[in-house]
């Protein structure tokens, strides 16, 4: 089974389970709660900015079509 990476990326499901991993180490190795904050922050930033270049992607491949 071939995974589609573009859906997977701009899926919010993945984002959401991606940022509760990062959530779960952060708190495995006591890292302070401002840190997790801004560390949460910085990844739905990058999901946002992930979903939004392979959206433009798809609008520009389908406007050449």
């Amino acid at each position: 089974m071939k995974i589609n990476w573009k859906h997977k990326f701009t899926s919010r499901k993945f984002w959401a389970a991606v940022t509760g991993v990062i959530i779960a180490l952060l708190a495995v190795f006591n890292v302070d709660d401002l840190t997790s904050e801004k560390v949460v922050t910085l990844v739905a930033a990058i999901g946002l900015l992930a979903a939004y270049i392979v959206g433009e992607g798809f609008v520009d491949s389908n406007r050449d079509n």
